[in-house]
């Protein structure tokens, strides 16, 4: 590669160029590289459209670079000139357009869809401040603004486009306008991820070191936050008005293109297919049969045709997540759409005596969940536990109607930015090993598998283990001054923190592990655990555990009879970037969620792939790795998900009762509200955090508190057999490949969308 991008862009070469010259250099170029690939491309009659609140993309760039196949000649390049890439990454700002796992899987999906050749396009929202920033301040967490958006339009991945849409509101209208960012496949096509914005939006009403706003202005907020505080009623509406923007905008494009490539729209479901991500793009139904009357075509017709283009992922079962909006409310933002639901509704009613089945309940809340069974073509769980989960318990009801609807997809990673961007190390040792098809088909992998006998081999994955784990040390202490042992085992749990995920399951054994050192029990390697998560605003039980694992990171690390052997690190503003830096590190991938709560998860592929082992209970595809990788290769515990829905059936799990019964958890508990730690933290918040795993542990962090513990045990035991444990490595990225997005989309293809 011979091209001198900063000549190119500033007319210097590349050692007198800055970094941040350098970076919006390529930028540039990639751009350029982009629009002369897409043109080779053609566009196939039948599109899929994946629409979804979240796209958690991460840092652009070198995914980009990998994907055009010239990030090793960009590297080198930057080298010879004394330059370095990791440095040109960190200029990057990473894009705020997704918060969890959702988002994380809608940016690999599109990934996916570009890699294998399939025409499907992302539709969402272009968020300017993302979830928010998370930082710490006096052991809590504080949220604030996250900007992304640079203001000179040649500085930005966004392409502005001069498609924009009038949305009519209940009280107003707004002009929308389409912003693009290229989603490069491997080595093929380009695709969009399509952004809605409005030119009105106002960065400057939220305020400094706050993320509060007026709620109500919405020609100003509509595109500021993704998720706005919903705990009042302005909250909620203003959630319904995004979700609205998303789907109006999502459909008048869908409508145009197809117009545009032929079709009369009694036909449209053979050139559209609409993935709905989870329920808040559920209005797209209304939304589309409105449309389709409005161009003349009869009521009757038009949800026959909506729902035959409309498929729907479920990505959980918890009830919070399934949103049920009050009608009132709808009537407020979108009247336009009020009758068309009572009209879907009604046709439920006409056709089943089954109150569980309606989409308008006896509240007068309109579940959003049950519009996309019943006029959507395909319902898809995201793991086979979690779809079993649905088919015969959470949506039975549903399966005995639509049997032939439901189906499986578990979820997928692009090893593109899950190896070899973030382990670019492996990625290379691997090639020597087995040749570069995995990076393309990941079922490759499992050529590793003649090597778990090869002493030499087991060595270097050990090697490389430990050099990332000397780069995440160093990375650390430049970024949050805080030091840790890479000679230590690193027992890291990444997620959003939600108590089913629980995090506290975790923050329990860290104080039963304080106490064993305190009594002269030491481990034999010393052991850092890391967490890394985001609390939902609003979500005050989850700030309260952010705000324990803080006091805790206080106490221990400055324990100097405790800190050699434990060290507590809770990673500040945990995002995709730092996802990058963690796993590679990983030694332990905590996957701890209560049996039957997650619905697959993929941060345990991405730390499977990466050669961490997994301590999980049997939930979510936590199922499918210990399938893949076999019992000896993984750690699991806890009840199980029948079980567990057995306790929440009978309500004969009592928190209080372990809590009385079990003397190592009554101590463990108490020490949340001791006098060590209520002299670091805030006694509200550890008085109520104790109380309600006491009184209430609704997910049953205790349940499973001594399994936990034992096996947790059992894996440090194992650490120590540093051979049969680099075995368990090879073994679990081995077969990691089942994993792949790749794969996923190429499912979903198949089974659901069916463009090829």
């Amino acid at each position: 590669m011979t091209i001198d991008f900063c000549m190119d862009k500033y007319k210097k070469t590349i050692k007198d160029c800055c970094n941040e010259e350098i970076y919006y250099a390529l930028l540039e170029m990639t751009k350029n590289m982009t629009r002369a690939r897409e043109k080779e491309y053609f566009d196939s009659k039948k599109k899929v459209y994946y629409i979804s609140a979240e796209f958690l993309i991460g840092k652009i760039l070198s995914n980009n670079l990998i994907n055009l196949g010239i990030y090793q000649d960009v590297k080198k390049i930057l080298e010879d000139n004394g330059k370095s890439m990791d440095e040109i990454e960190e200029i990057e700002i990473e894009p705020s357009l997704g918060n969890g796992g959702l988002g994380r899987l809608a940016a690999c999906f599109l990934d996916s869809m570009a890699t294998i050749g399939l025409n499907g396009d992302g539709i969402g929202i272009n968020y300017h401040m993302g979830l928010f920033k998370q930082v710490f301040e006096g052991h809590q967490q504080i949220e604030e603004g996250n900007p992304w958006i640079h203001k000179e339009e040649d500085k930005n991945w966004l392409n502005k486009t001069e498609i924009t849409y009038e949305i009519q509101f209940g009280d107003r209208k707004v002009i929308s306008r389409m912003y693009d960012i290229d989603i490069i496949g491997y080595e093929n096509r380009i695709n969009k991820l399509h952004l809605f914005d409005i030119d009105t939006v106002d960065e400057t009403i939220v305020k400094d070191k706050d993320i509060e706003f007026d709620k109500t202005c919405i020609d100003k907020n509509l595109t500021l936050f993704l998720y706005p505080d919903d705990s009042d009623e302005k909250g909620e509406l203003l959630r319904i008005y995004q979700q609205y923007f998303m789907v109006s905008n999502g459909a008048r494009l869908i409508l145009d293109e197809c117009k545009k490539k032929g079709s009369d729209f009694h036909n449209l479901n053979e050139y559209a297919a609409i993935q709905i991500n989870d329920t808040h793009p559920t209005m797209i139904i209304p939304e589309l049969i409105r449309l389709l009357v409005k161009e003349g075509i009869d009521m009757d017709e038009a949800i026959s045709i909506v729902s035959k283009t409309c498929a729907y992922t479920n990505h959980t079962i918890l009830a919070e997540a399934l949103e049920k909006w009050p009608l009132d409310y709808l009537a407020k933002v979108v009247p336009q759409l009020v009758e068309i639901i009572k009209l879907l509704d009604k046709k439920v009613r006409d056709k089943y005596d089954d109150e569980s089945v309606y989409i308008i309940d006896k509240k007068n809340r309109v579940h959003m969940a049950h519009l996309d069974i019943h006029y959507g073509y395909s319902v898809n769980g995201v793991a086979k536990l979690h779809t079993d989960i649905l088919k015969n318990n959470e949506l039975h009801n549903f399966y005995k109607i639509y049997p032939d609807k439901f189906n499986n997809k578990t979820n997928g990673i692009t090893f593109r930015r899950w190896l070899l961007h973030c382990n670019e190390r492996l990625a290379d040792y691997i090639e020597t090993l087995i040749g570069s098809e995995f990076k393309k088909d990941a079922s490759k992998l499992e050529d590793l598998k003649k090597y778990i006998n090869d002493d030499q081999v087991l060595k270097t994955l050990l090697d490389i283990k430990l050099e990332n784990k000397k780069e995440l040390k160093a990375y650390l202490e430049k970024t949050q001054n805080i030091s840790i042992d890479e000679n230590s085992i690193f027992d890291i749990q990444i997620k959003r923190l939600h108590e089913y995920k629980r995090q506290q399951l975790n923050v329990l054994f860290v104080i039963n592990k304080y106490f064993e050192i305190k009594n002269g029990s030491k481990p034999s390697t010393p052991i850092t655990v890391i967490f890394g998560a985001k609390a939902a605003k609003a979500y005050v039980i989850a700030k309260d555990i952010i705000h324990l694992i803080l006091c805790l990171q206080d106490l221990i690390n400055n324990d100097e009879e405790v800190s050699p052997y434990l060290k507590v690190v809770m990673v500040e503003n945990y995002n995709v970037s730092k996802a990058t830096k963690l796993i590679p590190a990983c030694d332990i991938s905590e996957q701890i969620s209560l049996a039957s709560k997650e619905a697959s998860g993929t941060g345990n592929m991405k730390l499977m792939l990466n050669g961490a082992i997994t301590l999980g209970t049997m939930d979510g595809a936590n199922v499918e790795i210990a399938q893949l990788v076999g019992n000896e290769n993984i750690y699991t515990f806890g009840e199980g998900s029948e079980e567990v829905i057995e306790h929440y059936k009978n309500s004969d799990y009592v928190a209080k009762d372990f809590y009385e019964k079990d003397e190592r958890i009554k101590k463990c508990v108490d020490f949340i509200i001791s006098d060590e730690m209520q002299k670091i933290g805030d006694k509200e918040s550890l008085n109520r955090l104790y109380s309600e795993i006491i009184n209430k542990d609704w997910f049953m962090t205790l349940l499973d508190f001594d399994d936990y513990l034992k096996q947790k045990e059992k894996v440090f035991a194992d650490y120590e057999d540093r051979k049969s444990w680099a075995q368990k490595m090879i073994t679990n990225i081995s077969m990691a490949g089942f994993f792949s997005s790749d794969r996923a989309i190429t499912e979903y293809e198949k089974d659901i969308w069916k463009v090829f």
